[in-house]
């Protein structure tokens, strides 16, 4: 008799809200967000947190810019 493998995989969801919309979430997997799940976990979180803010900007339809300016 032979095992099949069962491919689970982990799956990401990204929520927020406003006070101009109703609340938006969708769901993915790490295949879909093109992640690998055997990253460690600090560099996994730093690529959710980019992504949910991309995600978040996309859903919005917002743009942004931060300027730093240095006085001489």
């Amino acid at each position: 008799r032979k095992r099949r493998k069962i491919n689970v995989s982990k799956l990401i969801t990204f929520t927020f809200n406003t006070k101009y919309t109703d609340q938006i979430q969708e769901t993915f997997s790490f295949e879909q967000l093109g992640m690998n799940e055997q990253l460690p976990s600090d560099e996994i979180k730093k690529q959710i947190d980019h992504l949910f803010k991309n995600w978040v900007c996309d859903r919005l339809n917002l743009s942004y810019s931060i300027v730093v300016e240095e006085n001489e």
